[in-house]
């Protein structure tokens, strides 16, 4: 399906009324998998041309996505990584873990940005950044694309890594996210130690609910929630 490219009209608004000088796109990965961390990626490309064929991640083929994160990772003016563990997940909540694989990519970065483009239309960041949200911002904007593109890529090759002593949970192709192989592995092996443990999958596995963590930061969270039925990665 032909898509329009991303621009860099928002990253020109916000420099025109901001006077923002450095500014980075945030875009996150993982936020409804069963297994493994949240990722996000803060990217910084300045208004420069982008590679050919850059959009949201998810509408590249894992081969053309890997390609691109490779030519992305030279083409950025900075970009940096964070991310929360299931552990962190399962204690603080969703949002709070978001907000602090953030900050941990944000203050990996070279520079620190005068302004942020972040996917979506919920701000997990908050003061002191100043956050401009956008709406499917990983297919508008060139940053989050890019930002998008390369948290997706290093994700997945992190669950591969993972993955190598849980062979029978397919994380090198489901990444961690709900999947008829996972669940299936799941019903006879239990969750691993890289399991969200707070996650409603395990209400439809009885052999292992005693192993359910209770959220100490209760949230709606309706990635969550669809990740007992929906198969998305």
């Amino acid at each position: 399906m032909p898509y329009e490219p991303p621009t860099h009209t928002v990253e020109r608004s916000l420099r025109a009324t901001t006077g923002a000088k450095v500014v980075a796109g945030v875009d996150e990965v993982g936020r409804g998998a069963w297994a493994g961390p949240v990722t996000v990626c803060a990217a910084v490309t300045g208004l420069r041309r982008p590679p050919e064929g850059l959009t949201d991640s998810k509408l590249l083929t894992p081969k053309r996505r890997t390609a691109l994160a490779a030519q992305l990772e030279e083409w950025v003016t900075a970009h940096a990584l964070g991310h929360s563990s299931p552990q962190e997940i399962d204690e603080l909540g969703m949002t709070a873990a978001l907000r602090l694989a953030a900050c941990r990519a944000l203050d990996a970065l070279p520079v620190r940005p005068d302004a942020i483009i972040l996917d979506g239309k919920h701000d997990y960041l908050g003061d002191p950044w100043r956050v401009r949200t956008v709406i499917k911002g990983d297919q508008s904007c060139v940053v989050v694309a890019a930002a998008s593109v390369i948290a997706k890529v290093r994700r997945d090759a992190m669950m591969a890594e993972l993955g190598a002593d849980h062979a029978d949970f397919g994380f090198c192709d489901n990444a961690g996210y709900p999947s008829p192989v996972h669940r299936a592995a799941l019903e006879v092996l239990g969750p691993t130690p890289h399991h969200r443990l707070s996650w409603s999958y395990l209400d439809a596995l009885p052999r292992w609910q005693h192993l359910k963590r209770a959220r100490s930061a209760p949230e709606a969270l309706a990635l969550e929630a669809g990740g007992q039925l929906g198969f998305e990665f």
